[in-house]
């Protein structure tokens, strides 16, 4: 049973968590960043399988070539966007991973546990799903912590596995910057960018079927 106060910390880290993109260079505790791999490790996962590995990134040099990857994979996505939306797409920042002190590629081992992963055998995504878990666990870990994180999104996978020497049956699934920031906003960055704007969740519920409205009474 969870206090009122733990119940309202819960909520707190849930709504206030941010993707965020610049970092201060300032060093994180060896046992922060335990804390936050336990949280991690402690997801729930198809079968137990656990198919999660980090690979952490202090190097100068390995965050360099991180960035160059991201940095080329910008550049050419930003083709698929015209006018002042191109701007915008490139105008987002990808500094972070030079910037935080810390990032951490978090991967997934689809043979883990053998050829039979109960629940894994029919929907064979769940282990990918598995880890989106442990990433959000470890993204709330950090919010509570007082840390920024950041989800690097531009990337070819086969320039993460060149750069990290992740073997070609492992998924490099995110990469993540962490670290301090003096600037942790208040809504989305894509939200105050006027990128997106967050749906109704009233349009997003249906009841028994897809498209049946849920009632009010």
């Amino acid at each position: 049973m969870f206090s009122k106060e733990e119940r309202d910390a819960v909520y707190k880290a849930i709504y206030t968590r941010r993707d965020i993109r610049t970092f201060l260079p300032d060093p994180i505790a060896e046992e922060m960043v335990n804390n936050l791999l336990l949280a991690a490790h402690h997801a729930p996962s198809v079968g137990f399988m656990q198919p999660w590995s980090f690979i952490l990134v202090t190097s100068e040099e390995v965050k360099a070539r991180l960035a160059w990857a991201a940095d080329k994979e910008r550049r050419a996505l930003a083709i698929h966007y015209e006018d002042s939306r191109q701007d915008q797409f490139l105008n987002l920042k990808i500094e972070g991973i030079r910037q935080a002190p810390l990032s951490i590629c978090i991967t997934c081992d689809p043979t883990r546990g053998g050829s039979h992963v109960l629940g894994r055998n029919s929907i064979p995504e769940t282990d990918i799903l598995s880890v989106a878990c442990a990433i959000e666990n470890m993204w709330l870990a950090a919010c509570a912590e007082g840390l920024a994180l950041g989800w690097v999104s531009f990337y070819k996978k086969n320039d993460l596995r060149d750069i990290l020497g992740i073997p070609p049956h492992i998924e490099p699934v995110a990469l993540l910057s962490i670290g301090y920031t003096d600037h942790y906003p208040d809504k989305p960055i894509l939200e105050s960018s006027n990128w997106e704007k967050r749906r109704s969740l009233d349009d997003l519920i249906f009841t028994d079927s897809w498209g049946a409205r849920r009632s009010r009474s």
